[in-house]
């Protein structure tokens, strides 16, 4: 039943791998909790759902991984109640535990500009080419806030550069279409004239950013590139400040949170709203400039006539 659970995932959901392997996870720590109450998927009550909430809390699990793990735990059940395994659902009339939204780590836009700023390179070609590739992947990155797993998989036909964007196979293999900005548009094409023809050498691959000896790159290896950019500005960077750092400032800039949603992928707009904040803030500042009575009231606190 839990195998079939998973295929489900897989095949009518359309989860990515390292999605079901999260899930997988999650109904692991599930199945040996109540093995230790001598209990097993089917028989569990809406009690011992609560006890492993309990449990994980009391682990140091924060509110955030404990929601999620609820949320696993919501998806298997209803796949069970669906395919009459079972007659009641034990996640019923369970809270989720109260969790802050939290603006995920980004990285301010000097630190950016000093991220992507080329590096100098050594004279060998080999070096050289691998020092175009990591900007053009840099760039491409920020450009779009793209994933980690949807950076390694780009195709070299996906990358449309005469139109300004390039075609993105997101999680449950959803494309989209995401824009690419000047930089990282003129970083793509350096990398595709002058440093990839040198990493494929007498082969042929269809990924867009390769490794020398024309293979594919790692999720690590990308780690460790966008880690190293960071501390040429004395900053730790990741992947994910990368992604978020792009979603900050353009909200910073006057983007609305629907079109943030579109350009990072986001299934629902709820994962997009951690940059509300940003968002408010900037209306208040449009507010305060170009509303008649805002303004006043702003010429009478500088007068002191309030």
């Amino acid at each position: 039943m839990v195998a079939g659970f998973f295929d489900y995932l897989k095949v009518e959901k359309g989860l990515a791998r390292l999605s079901i392997a999260s899930y997988q996870t999650d109904v692991g720590l599930w199945t040996a909790f109540l093995e230790a109450r001598k209990r097993n998927i089917l028989s569990a009550r809406r009690e011992d759902v609560r006890g492993f909430m309990d449990h994980l809390l009391s682990n140091q699990y924060d509110g955030r991984s404990v929601a999620r793990k609820l949320s696993t735990l919501r998806h298997l059940y209803k796949f069970l109640l669906l395919d009459k395994h079972i007659k009641h659902d034990p996640t019923l009339n369970i809270d989720s535990p109260k969790q802050w939204k939290v603006l995920p780590k980004s990285l301010a836009r000097n630190e950016v500009e000093s991220l992507l700023k080329p590096g100098e390179t050594k004279e060998r070609p080999l070096s050289q080419a691998l020092a175009i590739r990591n900007r053009a992947m840099l760039e491409t990155m920020y450009a779009g806030g793209l994933r980690v797993s949807e950076v390694i998989n780009l195709k070299h036909v996906d990358v449309k550069l005469d139109l300004g964007y390039v075609l993105v196979r997101g999680k449950g293999d959803k494309e989209r279409i995401v824009p690419l900005g000047g930089p990282a548009v003129e970083a793509i094409r350096e990398y595709l004239h002058s440093a990839r023809p040198l990493l494929t050498g007498s082969k042929t691959s269809n990924v867009l950013f390769l490794a020398r000896g024309c293979h594919g790159l790692t999720r690590e290896r990308l780690w460790e590139i966008v880690n190293d950019a960071g501390k040429s500005g004395g900053r730790h960077a990741s992947p994910h400040m990368l992604r978020h750092s792009a979603a900050t400032h353009m909200v910073e800039n006057g983007a609305d949170l629907r079109t943030v949603q579109t350009i990072l992928g986001h299934a629902d707009i709820s994962t997009t709203q951690v940059y509300t904040h940003l968002a408010l803030d900037r209306l208040q500042s449009v507010y305060k400039s170009h509303h008649p009575r805002a303004r006043l009231r702003q010429v009478a606190k500088e007068s002191g006539d309030e």
